[in-house]
Formats: C-alpha cells, sequence, structure tokens
C-alpha cells in the first residue's frame, strides 16, 4: 500500500504520468525510467526564401520538393562541415545529398535553369517593359500579359500557346508533344489528363514561366529514366532550384583510360542514336552540346545530363506551327535570351544534326591519342569526315566496340557482358 501512496502522491500532478504509472504496478524505479527524456536540440539551418527562389514564386519551377529542404532531408555539402554555411547563391549548380529515411544518403544535382544573375535581369525586365517600374511583383506583371490570359482561358496546351517561346523543344511543337507536357507534369498532382482542368492559375503560370526560361525539368518530366530516356531523374523543384540524380560531367573523362573512353563513346553512340529512332517516334536534335551536356553516373552509365538545348521534332504529326508563325515575340519570348535571336527553321534539321556536333566539340576530346597507331589512324579519319557530316553511327561503333573491357569498373553491363554477344 505504501508503494501506490507513494506513487499517487509523487505524480498525482500529472494526469497522463498517473496513468503510466498504474500500468507499469507503480514501481517508483520504473516510473523514472519511463519519464520523457529531453529532446535533443539540433541546430538550425537558415535558407531565406530568396536563396531557394521561393520569393519569386509564382514566377518560379515549383515547389514540390520544398519540404525536404525543411526538413534537411536535402543537404548542400557545405552543410555536412562544422559550419553548416548554405553555399554561394551564385552559382549554378551544386552537389547534395537527398533522404528518404534519414539513415541512408545519394548524391544529387540541385541546379539554377540560369545563373542568378540572369534570373535577375530578366526580373528586372518584366518590372520595366510590363509595369515601367524597377521593382514589382512579378507574379501579377506576368498575369496581365496577353499570353498568361490566352493560358487561363485555354483547356488545352496548343500550339499557339507557346509559339515564339524561346525553347528549342518548342520550335517545332505537335499537340501530341504538347498533351504530353501537360499530362506528364510533376510539379501538379497527376491527374492523366492531356486538359488543363487539373491546372489551378498558379500552376499554369509556373508551366509557363518554366517553358519560357529553361525546358530541362520539363524535358526529366515527360521522357523518365524509369520508361529507358537517357535522362537523370527528376526529384522536383523548390524555387528556382531543380533537384535531379547526379552524373558527372563529361569533361571528367576526357583523360580518362582508353577501355573507358571507347566505353563511353560507344554510349553515346547509342544515345544519339535512341535519340533519332525510338518507339515514339520523336527525333531529338540538339542545337549545341559541350563537354556538360552528357554526364556518367557513378555505375559507369552514360546520360544527358543538360536538356536544355533539345529540340523535338513530331515525325508521327510533324509541326502544327508554321516558321513564319514562330516570329512572335513577347516577354515570355526573352526571359533568359535577346529577343532578336532568329529561331532555327524545323526545316533545316537534318538526320545527322547531333552526330556532326558531337564528332566536332566531344569525341576528339574523348578520343584523342588513346589507342595504338592503326586503329587511332581510323578513328581520327572518321571524326574528320563526320565533322563534314560524312560520318555514320555504324562505322564508328565497329571500330570501338573491340577496344572496351568487361570488368567490375563499368557496372551497368557488368556482370551481364560475360555473358552477352551484345558487349
Amino acid at each position: 500500500m505504501g508503494r501506490w501512496i507513494c506513487c499517487l502522491c509523487s505524480r498525482a500532478a500529472d494526469p497522463l504520468m498517473l496513468l503510466l504509472v498504474l500500468a507499469l504496478g507503480c514501481d517508483p524505479s520504473t516510473a523514472a525510467t519511463a519519464s520523457p527524456s529531453v529532446p535533443h536540440i539540433k541546430p538550425s539551418y537558415s535558407f531565406g526564401r530568396t536563396f531557394l527562389g521561393l520569393d519569386k514564386c509564382n514566377a518560379c519551377i515549383g515547389t514540390s520538393i520544398c519540404k525536404k529542404f525543411f526538413k534537411e532531408e536535402i543537404r548542400f555539402d557545405t552543410w555536412l562541415s562544422s559550419h553548416l554555411k548554405l553555399p554561394p547563391s551564385s552559382l549554378l549548380s551544386y552537389s547534395g545529398n537527398y533522404t528518404d529515411d534519414a539513415k541512408s544518403w545519394r548524391l544529387v544535382d540541385i541546379t539554377r535553369l540560369t545563373s542568378k544573375y540572369q534570373h535577375d535581369r530578366a526580373d528586372k525586365r518584366i518590372c520595366t517593359s510590363l509595369l515601367k517600374t524597377k521593382t514589382c511583383s512579378l507574379e501579377r506583371a506576368l498575369r496581365r500579359t496577353q499570353r498568361f490570359q490566352k493560358w487561363l482561358r485555354a483547356k488545352r496546351l496548343t500550339p499557339d500557346l507557346v509559339q515564339g517561346l524561346p525553347s528549342p523543344l518548342l520550335r517545332c511543337p505537335s499537340q501530341r508533344l504538347l498533351d504530353r507536357i501537360v499530362r506528364r507534369y510533376a510539379e501538379v498532382p497527376d491527374a492523366g489528363s492531356i486538359y488543363m482542368d487539373h491546372l489551378t492559375d498558379r500552376d499554369k503560370l509556373r508551366l509557363l514561366y518554366t517553358l519560357a526560361v529553361n525546358s530541362h525539368p520539363i524535358l526529366l518530366q515527360i521522357f523518365p529514366d524509369v520508361e529507358g530516356w537517357p535522362f537523370p531523374r527528376y526529384l522536383g523543384s523548390c524555387g528556382r532550384l531543380v533537384v535531379s540524380a547526379s552524373t558527372r560531367p563529361l569533361r571528367d573523362f576526357f583523360g580518362a583510360a582508353p577501355e573507358v573512353a571507347a566505353d563511353l563513346a560507344l554510349q553515346l553512340l547509342a544515345v544519339l542514336g535512341s535519340m533519332a529512332t525510338n518507339d515514339l517516334n520523336y527525333f531529338f536534335y540538339f542545337t549545341h552540346v559541350d563537354a556538360g551536356t552528357f554526364g556518367v553516373f557513378s555505375n559507369g552509365h552514360l546520360f544527358i545530363r543538360d536538356a536544355s538545348t533539345l529540340g523535338i521534332i513530331d515525325r508521327e504529326e510533324g509541326s502544327q506551327l508554321m516558321d513564319g508563325q514562330q516570329e512572335y515575340k513577347d516577354i515570355f519570348s526573352c526571359l533568359t535570351v535577346d529577343c532578336q535571336s532568329a529561331l532555327v527553321s524545323c526545316d533545316s534539321i537534318r538526320e545527322n544534326h547531333s552526330l556532326v556536333m558531337v564528332c566536332q566539340d566531344l569525341l576528339p576530346k574523348l578520343l584523342a591519342g588513346k589507342f595504338q597507331p592503326p586503329v587511332q589512324g581510323r578513328i581520327n579519319a572518321f571524326l574528320q569526315r563526320c565533322a563534314r557530316g560524312l560520318g555514320e553511327l555504324v562505322e564508328l561503333a565497329e571500330i570501338l566496340k573491340p577496344l572496351r573491357s568487361c570488368d567490375s569498373r563499368f557496372a551497368y553491363r557488368y556482370p551481364d557482358c560475360r555473358y552477352s554477344d551484345k558487349y
């Protein structure tokens, strides 16, 4: 009885603890063990809406991954240091870490669609050209435009709504491609519909803004890696930052061993082949390539790291805009480019358009001086012809296939290569 009196007196002021004590048999030592411990106080991280670009929404990319940032489930590499400082906001891209369970972390790329300088200049252009002021509400200014008013009234994304936008993705638009954009736009709940009924006014502005600034995240969404497309996985956006799976740029491999260079060159040719011929009958072409256009995952698999310069021609439907119509220009046409820049004609794109650029700018840096004279001479001769538009994918692939090896460095195809003639 003394035990009960002791327990009741010591815990009577706390009804919840009283119930706990009764359930535990009212052993004072047990009750003490069950009392809640002092919570561990973690250091707090200070973002600021400006760093993420949330202060610019809804003239931004999206907010689908913001919770991950604020819950510290996405961390910049510098956060792993004792200083816990955010990196400079002037950078175009950052290396980060991402987790779903707070135990295992994986590398991600955190990128801006343009530099912060270009963003700031575009924001100023919106205010001065639309409202004649140096600062303004970007959303209010863009909402007043004729183009966005048409978007608000539209039930379906049609070619006339995107005409004049600078993205190569939209230079030769088909209705089938635009329907795919709406149906697979990942910054809104999936409705699986080609109609824009599930998009709010805010969603429409974000989609239009993204297409006007840089279509890279849209391409990652509508042609996902899980379906076999050569793009890194899109994980989400917060403000003006985009998060995707991490790759090392191809420039990091220009000094690689001969067998690695041969493997990457073969993958590069395979990507170009799949972009030209695929089940959906879309023809992808690059308007520009450089050492950062392609990237390599940790398993050795090569992907398109930067899709911002990719254009698409629909071989099934063809373009539904005449080239003359593309001359239409407004503020969305020049957020990140010169308003006077000429658009490439859809009819000017040839089958080997991308191959010629890759032969001129990438393959020589990857393959130069890597192999014995007879083989190196054949490679050099091909690249010279290819740069003039005279080379074929198959010709170089036949030279390179015997030069690659089958070992654990190429995890994306090992150990399958031991048992398959494909490799």
